[in-house]
């Protein structure tokens, strides 16, 4: 009996014990920032890339032409904003971000596709870091790589130009001067998901600049996030976007090959 009280006793305070640290209160974590997700060390080497002004890529035979080299209207895409015009600027074949009129996507929707396009920051430079020539190309809407001016412009090394945006920076910096002409070409493989919606696998994305390499069958973690880190959303074809981030970039010659 002696035994059993003392059991019950041992029982009664750890018991106890636990409710206690069950109802024990612990600090809310921080509320998460912009700067949380970026680093600057090491900083990509920084490569002089080839003249690309007059190294125009003509798409081949069974590409979908998004932006002409000659047009002077957008017909392939519309604003991010439905019901929203189109503000952006097009002549002779260039289209330029009018700031503070909205992101733009393709009227289509895709899935794995060869993208082509260029790209030249405007010639006044305008700000630093992240705040000059900045834009950004999303596949399916959803995973950027990063469009900035970073001639002599450093920024943290996950939003360079050609970084998988806030994950994986380029291999090197291969940026021309700005009013200079970049191209980007860009191979994406979509993420395979499972019919109850769990990822099945990772998405992958190789990247040219200027024909250097800065992304090598990168793995693609998860959607782009400004604040926080990437997410696993579950999801289908998606269109092709390009940002409005405020700066005058100019695009011209975009066409893409399903795959």
């Amino acid at each position: 009996m002696k035994h059993l009280l003392l059991l019950s006793a041992w029982c009664v305070g750890v018991c106890a014990g636990a409710a206690g640290q069950d109802a024990k209160k612990y600090p809310d974590p921080a509320p998460m920032t912009h700067d949380m997700s970026e680093f600057w060390t090491p900083q990509p080497k920084i490569v002089t890339p080839p003249d690309m002004d007059n190294a125009v890529v003509a798409p081949p035979s069974d590409a979908v032409v998004l932006l002409g080299l000659k047009d002077n209207a957008i017909s392939e895409w519309v604003n991010c904003e439905e019901g929203k015009p189109v503000g952006w600027q097009i002549e002779n074949g260039i289209m330029t971000v009018k700031p503070h009129s909205g992101s733009i996507r393709t009227k289509k929707d895709f899935g794995d596709f060869q993208l082509h396009l260029e790209w030249s920051a405007p010639t006044e430079i305008v700000g630093e870091s992240q705040g000059r020539g900045n834009s950004g190309v999303f596949m399916q809407g959803m995973y950027e790589v990063q469009i900035l001016d970073n001639y002599q412009n450093e920024t943290y090394a996950n939003g360079q130009a050609g970084s998988i945006y806030k994950q994986t920076p380029p291999l090197v910096n291969a940026c021309q001067k700005p009013g200079k002409w970049n191209t980007y070409d860009i191979i994406y493989t979509a993420p395979r998901f499972k019919e109850d919606g769990s990822l099945q696998s990772h998405g992958s994305i190789t990247v040219l600049h200027n024909g250097v390499l800065v992304q090598n069958n990168t793995m693609i973690l998860g959607t782009t996030e400004f604040i926080g880190f990437p997410r696993i959303v579950a999801h289908g074809k998606g269109p092709i976007i390009l940002q409005d981030h405020l700066n005058p970039v100019r695009f011209r010659n975009i066409w893409i090959r399903e795959l």
